[in-house]
Protein backbone atom coordinates (compact mmCIF):
# COMPACT_ATOMS: atom_id res chain seq x y z
CA UNK A 1 0.00 0.00 0.00
CA UNK A 2 1.37 3.42 -0.90
CA UNK A 3 1.90 6.14 1.66
CA UNK A 4 -0.92 8.16 0.06
CA UNK A 5 -3.32 5.21 0.46
CA UNK A 6 -2.25 4.65 4.09
CA UNK A 7 -2.77 8.37 4.77
CA UNK A 8 -6.26 8.36 3.25
CA UNK A 9 -7.19 5.12 5.07
CA UNK A 10 -6.04 6.60 8.38
CA UNK A 11 -8.11 9.73 7.73
CA UNK A 12 -11.19 7.55 7.22
CA UNK A 13 -10.52 5.30 10.23
CA UNK A 14 -10.08 8.21 12.64
CA UNK A 15 -13.63 9.37 11.85
CA UNK A 16 -15.00 6.18 13.43
CA UNK A 17 -13.39 6.36 16.87
CA UNK A 18 -15.69 5.23 19.69
CA UNK A 19 -14.59 8.07 21.98
CA UNK A 20 -13.64 11.65 21.19
CA UNK A 21 -9.88 12.37 21.39
CA UNK A 22 -8.67 15.20 23.60
CA UNK A 23 -8.50 18.71 22.20
CA UNK A 24 -4.71 18.43 22.05
CA UNK A 25 -4.96 15.18 20.08
CA UNK A 26 -7.50 16.72 17.70
CA UNK A 27 -5.21 19.68 17.06
CA UNK A 28 -2.30 17.33 16.37
CA UNK A 29 -4.45 15.34 13.92
CA UNK A 30 -5.52 18.54 12.19
CA UNK A 31 -1.98 19.92 11.95
CA UNK A 32 -0.50 16.68 10.59
CA UNK A 33 -3.36 16.24 8.11
CA UNK A 34 -3.02 19.78 6.78
CA UNK A 35 0.77 19.54 6.59
CA UNK A 36 0.54 16.19 4.81
CA UNK A 37 -2.11 17.46 2.40
CA UNK A 38 -1.06 21.03 1.68
CA UNK A 39 2.41 21.55 3.13
CA UNK A 40 3.35 24.63 5.12
CA UNK A 41 0.58 26.91 6.37
CA UNK A 42 -0.53 29.16 3.52
CA UNK A 43 -3.07 31.47 5.12
CA UNK A 44 -2.84 34.40 7.49
CA UNK A 45 -3.46 33.85 11.19
CA UNK A 46 -7.14 34.33 12.18
CA UNK A 47 -8.17 37.38 14.21
CA UNK A 48 -8.12 37.64 17.97
CA UNK A 49 -11.77 36.67 18.42
CA UNK A 50 -11.47 33.41 16.47
CA UNK A 51 -9.94 31.32 19.25
CA UNK A 52 -10.61 27.97 17.61
CA UNK A 53 -9.25 29.17 14.28
CA UNK A 54 -6.11 30.52 15.94
CA UNK A 55 -5.50 27.25 17.80
CA UNK A 56 -5.84 25.27 14.57
CA UNK A 57 -3.62 27.71 12.66
CA UNK A 58 -0.97 27.63 15.41
CA UNK A 59 -1.00 23.83 15.45
CA UNK A 60 -0.55 23.67 11.67
CA UNK A 61 2.11 26.39 11.74
CA UNK A 62 4.06 24.36 14.32
CA UNK A 63 4.66 21.75 11.59
CA UNK A 64 6.27 24.29 9.24
CA UNK A 65 9.23 22.80 7.42
CA UNK A 66 8.05 19.19 7.83
CA UNK A 67 7.84 17.45 4.46
CA UNK A 68 4.45 16.23 3.25
CA UNK A 69 5.65 12.61 3.33
CA UNK A 70 7.01 12.94 6.86
CA UNK A 71 3.71 14.50 7.98
CA UNK A 72 1.75 11.68 6.34
CA UNK A 73 3.89 9.01 8.02
CA UNK A 74 3.54 10.73 11.40
CA UNK A 75 -0.22 11.11 10.88
CA UNK A 76 -0.66 7.40 10.09
CA UNK A 77 1.32 6.41 13.22
CA UNK A 78 -0.60 8.87 15.37
CA UNK A 79 -3.95 7.54 14.12
CA UNK A 80 -2.81 3.98 14.93
CA UNK A 81 -2.03 5.13 18.46
CA UNK A 82 -5.45 6.76 18.80
CA UNK A 83 -7.21 3.67 17.44
CA UNK A 84 -5.54 1.53 20.11
CA UNK A 85 -6.33 4.09 22.81
CA UNK A 86 -9.97 4.76 21.95
CA UNK A 87 -11.18 1.51 20.34
CA UNK A 88 -10.51 -0.80 23.27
Amino acid sequence: MSLEQEFNDAAEKVKNLQKRPTDHELLELYALFKQGSLGDVNTSRPGMFDLKGKAKWDAWSSKKGMSKDEAKETYVKFVETLLKKYEE
